[in-house]
């Protein structure tokens, strides 16, 4: 454990290769993610009594490791993402002369921990399996009858007819929305995506999105290209709905349907798994996945059928 003493000040050199400032990682990793990165160095730094030349031993960080692991209740996959976040700061450090590279390559040696073995850790409500009925019932949960439920009702069927992360649903605009063989498609950029990808959308969630945007224009006048806006007490602005927001939403009718554990990504993985039951590989296309893998890994599903061991003897 870090010293109860008073701990030499951190060098400037360490300060920027353990703090990542943009022009470290400058064009490496996105600012959300940088943003992440700075958070977990600062735990791993406090850690070692802000000493630098403690922070770059690969001894220390494996003592951080039996730290994260006995003295708090985090579960593997953080545990091993703040490993990895020091472990690829100090390899930039080190590819940019900013710290030996022998500093780097013995510190990316020190393993993460097991999730299997910290399996107790993991959150039983993680993942939601929505059936096509919940889903019927959520989506038909906001009340129409009012500008907001309207907004709602478009925000619910988008993410269920699009497969689309939150981030995505919530930065659309209409000019987003290309028009194709009498419906639309979303050109939405995804997560570590360096181009827009296509997004299918059903048209069940075109007519919703219509039906909000053309009661928004007469209600309440609001001029933007943002689909999904938010709302000032009853009247909705031209200010973009934020994630969080929208993940409230989200919430409130998964409350109101008796679903309490449901989140947005829920309605991303109902859409991939009901699309993987036909073709993995436009659940693949659909979910904007890199590799087949990655989407047989999470989104398919296979289930026993009843009666399989019937008849064996």
């Amino acid at each position: 454990m870090p010293s109860t003493e008073r701990p030499p000040r951190l060098p400037p050199v360490l300060l920027e290769a353990l703090f990542p400032a943009p022009q470290l990682l400058a064009g490496r990793l996105a600012a959300s993610t940088v943003a992440m990165y700075t958070r977990d160095c600062a735990a791993y730094v406090a850690f070692c009594g802000y000493d630098g030349v403690r922070a770059v031993e690969a001894e220390t960080l494996r003592r951080w490791r039996a730290y994260l692991v006995e003295d708090t209740a985090l579960s593997p996959h953080t545990i091993n993402r703040m490993l990895a976040a020091v472990k690829r700061v100090l390899k930039e450090a080190a590819v940019r002369g900013v710290l030996a590279r022998e500093v780097g390559g013995a510190c990316a040696e020190v393993e993460g921990v097991s999730v299997a073995a910290l399996r107790h850790r993991l959150k039983t409500t993680a993942r939601v399996r929505l059936t096509p009925v919940q889903m019927r019932q959520l989506c038909e949960a906001p009340d129409p009858a009012t500008l907001l439920g309207l907004r709602d009702r478009a925000l619910l069927a988008t993410l269920a007819g699009s497969g689309c992360r939150i981030s995505e649903v919530v930065a659309l605009t209409v000019g987003q929305l290309s028009a194709r063989d009498g419906g639309y498609v979303p050109q939405v950029l995804g997560k570590g995506q360096a181009a827009p990808r296509e997004a299918p959308l059903s048209q069940e969630a075109q007519r919703h999105i219509q039906a909000w945007l053309a009661e928004r224009a007469a209600q309440g006048g609001v001029a933007t290209p943002v689909i999904f806006t938010a709302f000032a007490g009853p009247r909705p602005t031209a200010r973009r709905l934020t994630a969080g927001a929208a993940w409230c939403a989200v919430r409130k009718y998964a409350l109101k349907c008796g679903l309490p554990a449901v989140k947005p990504h829920d309605f991303r993985r109902f859409v991939g798994t009901q699309l993987a039951k036909r073709d993995i590989r436009q659940a693949q296309k659909a979910l904007g996945h890199k590799r087949l893998e990655t989407t047989a890994q999470h989104y398919v599903l296979d289930e026993l059928q009843v009666g399989l061991t019937d008849g064996l003897y």
